[in-house]
């Protein structure tokens, strides 16, 4: 529901105010309120601000970064040192963030998040504690981020489910995503998403009226993001737990590490790059026998879109692929008890190799799952995406293409360099580029690439099929 509230003169409301964090924030030192404040090219300020506003437009449903400043162009952020702790200062904040001149307790919390993360990941990159040129440390590292915000929880028995699945999808897909949320809820499982609208939402919004008529307390609705990506999906407002991740590597290793299981909806390109990942990571040999439920599930009429990624699946990566997931279709009660019966497995193994249920130390993911990708047209073009590759390295390459969409799709960075040099190319074995131009024609018909009622989607890629 989006609640903005118009002012006089039919712009949005705004607001001037001073809070109080919520929800726990240790005390921050001199310095790191400082580089929060620095508005230099060095400073936090800007990461700040924009996840601030995307925190306060918490349940906007947009995928464009900049909409969200061209409705809130004089919105700033302060963060204030006193002496009995620290202060919020807003200045032209959303009006719809607040309710009778308090903020509402919720986005504060999110709000407080956003500060943790900004300033724990740049103190610890500043203090050289992550190295980020080894696995085992980039491992750690998302590990670190993941304590810090307070989001691992031991002695308590594997029952995090993550659901991916698209911001753009149609309203019987969200009315489906919200019943498997319930069935998941009726079974005391919590639940793991991307944070913003769409398939994100939905099995929160399920789950919630699970867990209350299950009377069950201390729910966990965890929402995990990026800079990136933040802005161009707000938080949606049943996320009780945001942690913002410093890159969409971290992001992707968050959700697997610290997973039992992940249902996928329908969605676009950034849920195929999940996909791609996570079976790029299974596909890998050191991997092989580590138990982990992968569902592929959606209404009935959204039974052709497994089937193409399905089918794109087997071509590129070999029919051994399906082995690893199971496609249930218009039935969220099969689709819960499979996957309770998948984290059954997942915790007897945990338990026969002396693992963690809060993070999956087992799982080796290679180093090249876990680098950044600056998806520029260079490095586009560059994939190497061939058969002759090991099947777990063509995933990863595979993955890359699809991350380098939906940076020119949502990410500010990637709009701007679409609009300056045009186009991403996408070039590899002539067989995949056609079976990849016809998923993304797909994504375009079926309106998953960006939200409707905007303009007509303009390709920000080109697949080069000879």
């Amino acid at each position: 529901m989006n609640d903005t509230q118009i002012d006089k003169s039919g712009k949005p409301a705004t607001v001037n105010a001073r809070i109080s964090p919520a929800g726990g924030l240790d005390i921050l030192s001199r310095n790191e309120v400082a580089r929060l404040r620095d508005v230099s090219g060095s400073g936090l300020h800007g990461l700040l601000r924009r996840c601030a506003l995307a925190v306060l437009t918490s349940g906007d449903i947009s995928d464009d970064p900049r909409g969200m400043f061209e409705q809130y162009p004089n919105f700033d952020i302060q963060v204030l040192q006193q002496d009995r702790g620290i202060k919020i200062e807003l200045q032209h904040a959303p009006a719809r963030a607040f309710v009778d001149g308090h903020i509402i307790r919720g986005i504060n919390e999110l709000l407080v998040a956003v500060v943790r993360d900004i300033v724990y990941v740049s103190t610890q990159l500043e203090q050289g504690n992550f190295d980020l040129d080894d696995s085992v440390g980039l491992t750690h590292a998302v590990f670190e981020i993941l304590r810090n915000a307070r989001i691992l929880r031991p002695q308590i028995d594997p029952n995090l489910a993550v659901c991916w699945g698209g911001h753009s999808i149609s309203r019987d897909e969200y009315e489906y995503t919200k019943s498997v949320g319930y069935q998941l809820g009726l079974r005391s499982l919590d639940i793991c998403t991307g944070c913003g609208p769409g398939a994100m939402k939905g099995p929160m919004k399920g789950a919630t009226i699970a867990h209350a008529k299950q009377r069950r307390k201390n729910n966990r609705y965890i929402g995990i993001t990026e800079p990136g990506i933040i802005a161009a999906e707000s938080p949606n407002p049943i996320v009780n737990q945001l942690v913002i991740m410093p890159d969409i590597e971290k992001r992707l290793e968050a959700f697997v590490r610290m997973g039992h299981g992940i249902i996928v909806f329908p969605g676009g390109v950034g849920t195929a790059e999940e996909i791609l990942y996570l079976l790029g990571i299974l596909l890998h040999p050191d991997n092989a026998g580590i138990p982990f439920p992968l569902i592929f599930t959606g209404p009935k009429h959204s039974a052709p879109y497994f089937e193409q990624i399905d089918k794109f699946l087997k071509l590129s990566l070999g029919d051994e692929v399906a082995q690893h997931y199971k496609i249930i279709v218009d039935d969220p009660i099969a689709v819960a008890h499979a996957m309770v019966r998948g984290i059954d497995k997942v915790r007897n193994h945990r338990l026969d190799n002396k693992d963690a249920f809060f993070f999956n130390w087992s799982l080796n993911i290679p180093l090249a799952f876990q680098q950044p990708f600056l998806p520029t047209h260079d490095a586009m073009r560059s994939l190497a995406i061939r058969r002759d590759r090991p099947r777990h390295e063509l995933a990863a390459d595979l993955r890359r293409a699809f991350s380098g969409i939906v940076a020119g799709n949502v990410k500010e960075e990637g709009i701007r360099a679409i609009e300056k040099d045009g186009p991403f190319e996408i070039d590899g074995d002539p067989e995949i580029m056609k079976a990849l131009d016809h998923l993304l024609q797909a994504f375009v018909q079926q309106h998953r690439m960006k939200l409707p009622g905007g303009s007509a989607y303009v390709p920000c890629y080109r697949v080069l099929t000879v």
